[in-house]
C-alpha cells in the first residue's frame, strides 16, 4: 500500500493543476445539485420492533386520520392574581387564540378549546389550548412553527401570561458562535503548530472543501433517499474533524521529509506513502464506527451514520490527492519565513544546491542536541512507566466511577433554560395540573369495550397514576384509546417504571405509547444495542489495527485504552448533568437522565478520533522499530515526530466540541461537553501517557505476532519499507535532491536517520 500511495502522492504533486481542477469541479457539481434539489423535509422517525411503535402503527390502521404520532403543542394561559381563566374577558381572549390557531396552518389536525373539555386547573387560574398536527415533530414545516409562535406572541399582549410547550417547537439547533469560535481556535492552533499561515490554511481549506462536497451531496440526494434535514449534522461535524486531522498529518509529514533533505516531489510522495497509509486505516476505523450504527436498527441513525461515513471517505481521498497537489502550489511558503532563511543560509554554506537546496526547502531544522517537548515527555515516561501507568489508569478510573449510576432517557422541556417559553409552559402546567401532565401516556387497547374497561380498572390500581380517562373507541368498536396521567414528570425514573408496570398489568392486547413511552422504548433500544455495537466496532477495529501494526498486544492496548477514556467521559457527564456537580459552571439549570443516544454517539465519534491519534502516533514508533531502533528509542522517535501534531489535532477537536457547551439546548450542551472531555482524556492521558508507558513495560513483546498469524495477515507496509527502492530511483534522477541522494541509497539514508535518532 505504501508504494501505491507514494506513487499517488507524487503523481498528484506533479499534476497538481489537474487534481485541483477535478476537486473544484466536484465541489461545483455537488453545490449545483444541492441548490437545484427539492427541499427536503425532516425524515420520519420510527423505532422498529418497539411496543410504542407498534401502538402507533395500530392507531394508524384502526383510527385513520387521527395522526396519533403527530406533533403536539399546548398554548398555556395563566390569569393574573385575583382573576380566573373562566372570566368572560379572559375566556374571549382564549377563544380568539383558538380561532387564530385553526387558521394558522394546513398541517393542523385539531385545536381543542379548553373550556369545551374542562382543561382548566382547579384554582381556575391556568388553562391550555391543545393543538394536534397531522405530521410528527420532525416533519413539521417551519411555516407551521412560525404560525404557532406568532399566535402565542399575539396572545401575550392581552394581559395574560402565555407560554407555548410541546414537541411542535422542536427544531435542530442553528449554527451559533460556538462553531465559529472552534474554527478560529483551530486556525490559531495550526498557525502555532506550523509557524506558517500557508501550512495552517491547507488543513482548514481542504476540510471545508471535503465537508462542502459531502454535505452538498447529502442535500442533493435528501429528497430521493429520504435522508432528511438532520442527516447532514453528524456528517458536517465528523467531516470537519477528520478532514483537519488527516490533512494535518500529511502536511506535518511532508515538512518532516523536507527537513530530511528530500526534494519536494519526493517529500510529497513519501508523506502520502507513510502518513497517508495511517490516514487510510484511521479513516477505515471511523467508517466502521459510523456504518456500525446500523446495529441499533433505527433508520434515522443508520442514514446519519452512512452519510457521515461517506464524508469521511471524501476526507481521506482529499488528504491523499488534493493535499499533495496544494503542497505543490505552496512551494517554499509551506514553512515559516524564519525557517526558509535558515535553510537558505545552510544551503549556501554547503555550496549551493545541497541537501536542502531550493527544491528541497523544508521545515524547521532542529539541532539534534535540543529535544522537543514530545521527546522530553517520552523519555520521562520511559524512565517511570509504571508510575505514569498507575496515575493515568487510577485517575481515569476515579473519574469513571459516576458512570455506574448512569440513568438514560430523553430530556424533556423541564431541563431547558427558564428563559425559554417551553420551560415556562412546562412549569405552568406542572403547577396547575401536576408534573405528570407534561407527559401523558396513551394506551391502545386491541379489543372491545369490555377489554378497555378492564384495562382502565387495572391501571387505576397502580402506584404513580394521577388520572385515567374513559376509553375512546373507534367506529368499529374493536380498538380504544385511554389516556393515563402519571404523578411524576415525564423523564423521571418513577414514570419509566410506571410504563413497565402498566405493560405488566394489562397484557399483550394493551399497548403503551405516547412521547413518554416512546422515549422509554428508545432508551431501552439504545441500551440493548450498546454491547453489540461495541463488540462490532472494537472487534473489527482490532483486526484492522492488527494488520496495520502486525502485533496482537498493541491493538489490544488501543482498544482497552479507548474504552477507559469513554467510560471516564461518561462518568464526567453523569457527574455534571445527572448529579449536578459543577452544573453552574456549565450552565446546567436542571439535572436529569443522560440522553439515551449519548453512550453510542460518544463511542462512534470518539472511537474514530482516538484511532486517528493511535494510528498516527504508533505507526511512527513502528516505523522506527522496524528500521532497527530499540523499543524505547522507537517510542521517543514516535513522540519526537508525532506528539506535537497529535496534540494540536486534539486541541482543535476539544475547542470545536467545547463551543457547543454554550448552547441553550441541554442535549447539545451535553454532547459538546461529553465529546470534549472524551477527546481530552483519550488524547492526553491514554495516547500520550498510558500508551507509551505500556509499550515501555512490554518492550519487544509489544510487537509480538505469532508466526502463523503473520503468514495469514496481509502485509500492508504502513512503515514504508517498500519505498526504499522507489526513493533510491527518485533520488538518482530528481533535480535538487542533493548530494546525499546522489551518493547513497534510500536504505542508507534511513539507517543514518535511525542512527541520528539514537
Amino acid at each position: 500500500m505504501a508504494t501505491f500511495l507514494y506513487k499517488l502522492g507524487r503523481s498528484a504533486f506533479r499534476r497538481r493543476r489537474l487534481v485541483a481542477l477535478l476537486w473544484v469541479a466536484l465541489l461545483a457539481i455537488a453545490g449545483v445539485g444541492a441548490a437545484t434539489a427539492p427541499t427536503a423535509t425532516s425524515s420520519s422517525f420510527s423505532i422498529p420492533g418497539t411496543e410504542a411503535q407498534r401502538a402507533f402503527d395500530l392507531l394508524e390502521e384502526r383510527f385513520p386520520g387521527a395522526s396519533a404520532d403527530g406533533a403536539t403543542a399546548r398554548v398555556v394561559y395563566q390569569a393574573p392574581a385575583g382573576q380566573k381563566m373562566t372570566d368572560p374577558a379572559n375566556k374571549a381572549k382564549v377563544e380568539r387564540t383558538v380561532a387564530d390557531l385553526k387558521a394558522g396552518s394546513k398541517e393542523i389536525a385539531q385545536v381543542v378549546d379548553p373550556f369545551a373539555v374542562n382543561a382548566v386547573s382547579q384554582d381556575g387560574r391556568t388553562a391550555y389550548v391543545s393543538v394536534a398536527y397531522k405530521v410528527n415533530a420532525m416533519e413539521l414545516s417551519d411555516a407551521s412553527r412560525d404560525a404557532l409562535k406568532e399566535t402565542g406572541a399575539k396572545a401575550q399582549g392581552q394581559g395574560l401570561t402565555v407560554e407555548i410547550g410541546g414537541d411542535a417547537l422542536q427544531s435542530m439547533p442553528e449554527t451559533g458562535p460556538g462553531e465559529v469560535v472552534g474554527v478560529v481556535i483551530a486556525g490559531f492552533v495550526l498557525v502555532v503548530t506550523f509557524g506558517s499561515l500557508v501550512a495552517a490554511g491547507l488543513p482548514l481549506l481542504t476540510a471545508i472543501i471535503g465537508v462542502g462536497i459531502g454535505v452538498s451531496t447529502i442535500t442533493a440526494l435528501a429528497s430521493v433517499l429520504d435522508l432528511g434535514s438532520t442527516t447532514s449534522t453528524l456528517a458536517m461535524m465528523i467531516g470537519l474533524a477528520v478532514g483537519i486531522d488527516y490533512a494535518l498529518f500529511i502536511v506535518s509529514r511532508y515538512r518532516a521529509e523536507l527537513a530530511e533533505g528530500r526534494a519536494k516531489e519526493e517529500a510529497a510522495g513519501r508523506a502520502v506513502g507513510t502518513a497517508g497509509s495511517a490516514v487510510v486505516f484511521a479513516g477505515l476505523t471511523v467508517v466502521i464506527a459510523l456504518v456500525g450504527l446500523a446495529v441499533v436498527n433505527i433508520p434515522m441513525l443508520t442514514k446519519m451514520g452512512v452519510a457521515a461515513a461517506g464524508t469521511v471517505v471524501i476526507a481521506v481521498l482529499i488528504a491523499l490527492t488534493l493535499i499533495p497537489a496544494l503542497l505543490g502550489f505552496a512551494g517554499d511558503k509551506v514553512v515559516g519565513r524564519k525557517a526558509r532563511k535558515q535553510l537558505k543560509a545552510q544551503a549556501a554554506a554547503e555550496g549551493g544546491e545541497g541537501a536542502h537546496g531550493a527544491d528541497g526547502a523544508g521545515a524547521t531544522v532542529r539541532p539534534e542536541g535540543k529535544p522537543n517537548a514530545g521527546t522530553r515527555w517520552a523519555r520521562f515516561v520511559i524512565r517511570r512507566p509504571l508510575l505514569v501507568l498507575l496515575v493515568g489508569v487510577l485517575g481515569l478510573g476515579a473519574i469513571a466511577v459516576p458512570a455506574a449510576s448512569l440513568e438514560m432517557g430523553l430530556p424533556d422541556d423541564g431541563v431547558k433554560p427558564t428563559s425559554t417559553t417551553e420551560r415556562r409552559a412546562y412549569d405552568l402546567l406542572s403547577d396547575g395540573f401536576g408534573p405528570g401532565f407534561n407527559g401523558p401516556l396513551l394506551l391502545v387497547v386491541d379489543g372491545d369495550k369490555a377489554a378497555a374497561d378492564k384495562a382502565v380498572s387495572a391501571v387505576k390500581g397502580l402506584d404513580g397514576v394521577a388520572a385515567v380517562t374513559p376509553p375512546t373507541p373507534n367506529k368499529a368498536g374493536d380498538t380504544s384509546m385511554i389516556t393515563v396521567v402519571p404523578k411524576d414528570r415525564p423523564s423521571s425514573v418513577a414514570t419509566e417504571q410506571l410504563v413497565h408496570d402498566i405493560r405488566d398489568a394489562t397484557g399483550d392486547h394493551v399497548l403503551v405509547t405516547g412521547a413518554t413511552a416512546m422515549n422509554v422504548d428508545f432508551s431501552q433500544k439504545m441500551n440493548d444495542a450498546l454491547l453489540p455495537y461495541l463488540a462490532l466496532v472494537v472487534g473489527l477495529a482490532f483486526l484492522l489495527l492488527m494488520v496495520v501494526f502486525r502485533s496482537v498486544l498493541v491493538p489490544l492496548k488501543a482498544a482497552l485504552g479507548f474504552l477507559l477514556s469513554v467510560v471516564a467521559a461518561l462518568g464526567a457527564v453523569v457527574a455534571v448533568f445527572q448529579w449536578g456537580w459543577l452544573g453552574g459552571l456549565f450552565g446546567v439549570e436542571q439535572t436529569g437522565p443522560i440522553m439515551s443516544m449519548m453512550p453510542i454517539f460518544m463511542v462512534g465519534v470518539v472511537f474514530g478520533l482516538a484511532m486517528d491519534y493511535e494510528v498516527f502516533l504508533v505507526t511512527r514508533m513502528r516505523e522506527a522499530y522496524v528500521h532497527g531502533a530499540r523499543p524505547g528509542e522507537a517510542i521517543v522517535d514516535g513522540f519526537r515526530h508525532g506528539a506535537r501534531v497529535v496534540g494540536a489535532a486534539a486541541v482543535i477537536m476539544i475547542a470545536v466540541f467545547s463551543g457547543f457547551i454554550g448552547s441553550s439546548e441541554q442535549m447539545v450542551k451535553m454532547i459538546g461537553f461529553g465529546l470534549a472531555v472524551a477527546v481530552l482524556f483519550d488524547a492526553f492521558i491514554v495516547r500520550m501517557a498510558i500508551v507509551p508507558a505500556v509499550l515501555a513495560l512490554l518492550g519487544h513483546t509489544a510487537w509480538w505476532l505469532p508466526k502463523w498469524l503473520g503468514r495469514v495477515l496481509p502485509n500492508v507496509d504502513v512503515e514504508g519499507e517498500g519505498l526504499a527502492a522507489e526513493g533510491a530511483a527518485a533520488g538518482a534522477t530528481t533535480p535538487g535532491a542533493g548530494a546525499g541522494a546522489e551518493t547513497g541509497t534510500e536504505t542508507e539514508t534511513d539507517m543514518e536517520l535511525v542512527t541520528n535518532r539514537r
